[in-house]
């Protein structure tokens, strides 16, 4: 196996199924983006797999835990974390992983449940 490649299993998180095997040549973390096959997936967890050779144990490959991301484009820098979804929103819930606690899974464009968040700054 070449040094310079993790062989990676990538799973889906929520059902456990298997979106295939590659070869990263980096170090995938929790919240970083994954584009597998015209996807993009967040990175929920990952787990590395070592194997007991001469000399040492020895990494022989890494598994992802996955989640699909909907809209990619539906994020805001804050703080230097990806938020996603409208951060305008009362119900945004200020994660790199899910946009909101109404609506999870969906768009926040046109989205039946947005609120506008109310200004919580003291006046005096």
């Amino acid at each position: 196996m070449n040094q310079d490649f993790i062989l990676t299993e990538v799973i889906l998180s929520h059902n456990h199924q298997s979106l295939g095997k590659l070869k990263l040549d980096w170090n995938p973390k929790k919240g970083t983006y994954l584009e597998l096959e015209g996807e993009t997936y967040s990175i929920l967890e990952y787990h590395h797999h070592y194997q007991y050779k001469v000399g040492g144990y020895q990494l022989t490959k890494t598994s992802l835990y996955v989640q699909k991301i909907l809209d990619i484009q539906e994020k805001s820098l804050v703080n230097g974390r990806w938020i996603l979804g409208d951060i305008n929103c009362r119900f945004n819930a200020n994660s790199e992983i899910v946009t909101c606690a109404v609506n999870p899974q969906g768009y926040c464009k046109n989205c039946q449940f947005f609120e506008p968040k109310e200004d919580t700054s003291v006046h005096t």
